[in-house]
């Protein structure tokens, strides 16, 4: 027997067929007029209409006694209810031996079953009403959600709570994917796309940072069934969640539904709140280097640390990024069309919520173009430090970036997961409005300001990935004075 959901899809599929039909029909009887074509017009000149006023959805928050934060915003389009429940957890809280260790929590704690439920039997039910319940902890936040037809919120609900609440992390899951864990480790470094982002946030952050860290043979080891249990207990309690329901439900039921099943948790008792992480700049001004002889083209990363998204020039950066970025920027048109250096090339002040990110330029060049290509991209770097942009460069750069600030918010989904966002993270909550205001008082003197004082020459780290013999000229001839390290990314074998 085909679920409710398989007979809708069915029934769908039937009439979009007879649709599609009787259109082709009416076409070869000329019953549907010829499509006049006319000429393309030049971009420059295409009209568009403004950008419409950002609103948000009516929504409703709230608190339950145990601590938990809840958001619910109806949507009633279709009938599908979805939720995210976000914890103040992350694998920057894993101990640096035991690297690892938070994502197999968060990977484990679904698929490892419940008390209730075995794995196999969570799995059938889920696939049988086209549903689905996830987990996984990232290196800031750890993430549960649920998706669902609206008819079977109450049976998929349940199973969501069962995963947050009573988790078995079954000790042959663990196996599993540390199994497979391992099989990632012995290939990863076969793409030298993945070496340089790697081996980039090292010489940032520092290998011994948590933002940096990489699992090995020997952290995998160290993790046990008990030490996912602990490190769930430390941070998987109701003061640390919050919980936001979108879809096609009725905001009293569903507050109810939620009061129910998460109403009488408990605060566990070995939970913490570590401090964040310090953060500092590991390598300044240096050169770096790993030697693959295989490749016939050279991967660049360079940049410094860099800073937050609650910085109050973040809105200027986020233009001068524009300047710099995309078709019709600066890098694009100088390094990549003008020049022919690169096969992809950009360079992005890119904060974080709650500690510094980065400041990254770079890209893909041929072996005999990487001493040019690195020559022009600091040249770049320097030109908007010193020479204002023009107003032309603005206005596209404003436009950019209020057009791709919008897609952010195209459904409720969206705008809920932003608004939770912004609240985890402890952020006002006219953000999303200031944003946007600010974009557009932004001047060509505000982006060389944020430019002079944020990008800083001196402090930028280059790490170049490729073939040292078919590098010519050598990366020596970019200054005489240029100490340039080695690195060796031979994967260590368990002892």
């Amino acid at each position: 027997m085909l679920s409710n959901y398989k007979r809708k899809i069915t029934r769908s599929k039937v009439f979009i067929t007879a649709f599609l039909a009787v259109v082709m029909l009416l076409a070869i009887l000329g019953q549907i007029p010829a499509i006049a074509l006319t000429p393309a017009k030049h971009y420059t000149e295409l009209e568009f209409p403004p950008l419409p006023e950002l609103e948000l959805p009516e929504y409703t928050r709230f608190q339950l006694d145990n601590g938990i934060v809840v958001y619910l915003m109806e949507d009633h389009e279709l009938p599908l209810i979805g939720g995210r429940a976000i914890f103040r957890t992350g694998s920057r809280f894993e101990p640096e031996d035991k690297a690892g260790l938070a994502d197999l929590t968060g990977t484990v704690m679904r698929t490892g079953g419940t008390t209730q439920h075995s794995p196999e039997k969570i799995n059938q039910i889920l696939e049988q009403k086209a549903a689905v319940v996830e987990t996984g902890i990232g290196g800031t936040a750890g993430i549960a959600r649920f998706s669902c037809l609206t008819e079977d919120l109450t049976e998929v609900f349940g199973l969501f709570t069962e995963v947050i609440r009573e988790p078995v992390f079954a000790e042959a899951k663990l196996e599993f994917y540390k199994q497979q864990w391992q099989g990632a480790i012995a290939r990863r470094n076969d793409d030298p796309e993945s070496i340089v982002g790697r081996e980039f946030q090292k010489l940032i952050y520092g290998t011994e940072s948590p933002y940096a860290r990489t699992v090995e043979y020997e952290t995998l080891n160290n993790i046990s069934q008990e030490d996912l249990i602990d490190f769930y207990a430390k941070y998987f309690h109701p003061e640390n969640m919050m919980l936001g329901v979108v879809g096609d439900f009725q905001t009293k039921q569903m507050r109810s539904l939620i009061t129910e099943k998460f109403g009488n948790w408990q605060p566990s008792i070995k939970a913490v709140k570590p401090p964040l992480p310090n953060v500092r700049q590991a390598q300044v001004g240096d050169m770096f280097f790993i030697d693959q002889p295989q490749l016939t083209q050279s991967y660049v990363q360079m940049g410094h640390l860099g800073g937050k998204l609650d910085n109050p020039d973040y809105t200027a950066l986020s233009v001068m990024n524009e300047v710099l970025n995309g078709l019709g920027g600066r890098l694009f048109n100088n390094i990549r069309s003008r020049q022919g250096l690169a096969y992809s090339v950009s360079a992005y002040w890119s904060p974080n919520y709650d500690y510094p990110g980065v400041f990254i330029a770079g890209g893909e060049t041929r072996s005999d173009a990487t001493v040019p290509f690195i020559t022009s991209v600091n040249e770049e770097i320097e030109r908007i430090r010193t020479q204002p942009i023009t107003k032309e460069e603005l206005t596209h750069a404003k436009d950019s970036t209020l057009n791709s600030f919008i897609f952010n918010f195209q459904d409720p989904a969206q705008t809920l997961s932003r608004l939770m966002r912004y609240e985890y993270y402890d952020y006002p909550k006219d953000f999303i409005f200031r944003y946007r205001q600010e974009i557009e008082n932004i001047t060509v003197e505000d982006v060389q300001r944020v430019a002079q004082k944020y990008l800083q020459p001196d402090k930028i780290v280059t790490l170049v990935v490729g073939n040292k013999e078919a590098i010519q000229p050598p990366l020596s001839s970019l200054g005489n004075d240029l100490k340039i390290t080695s690195i060796d990314i031979t994967i260590p074998e368990p002892s």
